[in-house]
């Protein structure tokens, strides 16, 4: 019984859905965010990939902020414990997100 059920869970592994064509990287995005990668591809193969040339997707950039409202980040930062940058990154994110929501034209 044990060898039989083994036989069956590595057929299981060979069975693979294909992987569908999308018409937008959003719908890639959304598809991928409610299905489980594990049926669709085979990872007991996968490879470790090195990317020597891949350049960073962030720039620095120099930002003058008042001391108060760099204490004030920092101390947020302190309470939920990530490094104020960070923070400074997502609450900026949030804000446009939040801006660009509000002017849509319609």
């Amino acid at each position: 019984m044990r060898k039989e059920r083994r036989i069956h869970q590595s057929h299981e592994k060979l069975k693979k859905e294909a992987i569908p064509k999308f018409k937008s990287e959003a719908r890639e995005r959304a598809f991928w965010s409610s299905h489980d990668s594990n049926d669709y591809v085979d990872w007991t193969h996968a490879q470790r990939a090195l990317l020597p040339n891949l350049k960073p997707s962030v720039r620095t950039i120099s930002l003058r902020l008042p001391e108060p409202l760099l204490a004030r980040l920092k101390m947020l930062a302190k309470k939920r414990d990530v490094p104020y940058q960070s923070l400074l990154k997502v609450l900026l994110a949030e804000r446009l997100k939040e801006e660009e929501a509000a002017h849509v034209p319609g």
